[in-house]
């Protein structure tokens, strides 16, 4: 299972290159069941991940997924990338660790969508997510807000598609 709560960033933490990076770009098949292939780094993965939900406990929040990844050979990840519906998604994820031995994903966003920076942070269980009180450096909460999922984000064309103010 895969909780996951998704925030804005008010302001970018110092010294990104001293945390741990992934270069990763993504793919999607499918959207319902959601249907990913992504390169990191060097690996290749193939995601299933259920519906999107809402943490059972509260009714907001956390997004709470079912979620398998498989390995896939680099011949498999090009077959299947010439396969995908919309654009490819490019970025660099940091790995930033938080209080509680959580961890900030942070990534930030190049090629159509470049501009566009926001944080991830996966929990153990719902209780850690709703407890969960961000760093000073994360701004307005996006989780239930469906323009920024990698799917959807796989869809546009640029980064002011958003529409953001």
């Amino acid at each position: 299972m895969e909780i996951e709560r998704k925030y804005a960033i008010r302001q970018m933490p110092e010294e990104l290159t001293a945390y741990q990076s992934k270069k990763i770009e993504q793919g999607y098949l499918c959207n319902d069941p959601v249907i990913r292939i992504r390169k990191s780094n060097d690996d290749f993965i193939l995601t299933y991940k259920s519906k999107r939900g809402i943490n059972p406990y509260t009714k907001e929040g956390a997004i709470v997924n079912q979620e398998i990844e498989l390995p896939l050979t680099e011949k498999a990840y090009l077959t299947l990338k010439e396969k995908i519906e919309g654009n490819m998604i490019y970025k660099t994820r940091y790995l930033i660790p938080l209080e509680g031995g959580l961890k900030a994903e942070l990534d930030i966003f190049e090629g159509q969508l470049s501009g566009l920076v926001f944080a991830e942070v996966e929990f153990p269980d719902p209780e850690t997510a709703d407890a969960f009180v961000p760093p000073a450096w994360f701004g307005e909460e996006l989780s239930q807000d469906k323009r920024f999922s990698n799917y959807r984000l796989s869809k546009l064309t640029s980064y002011e598609d958003l529409n953001l103010q």
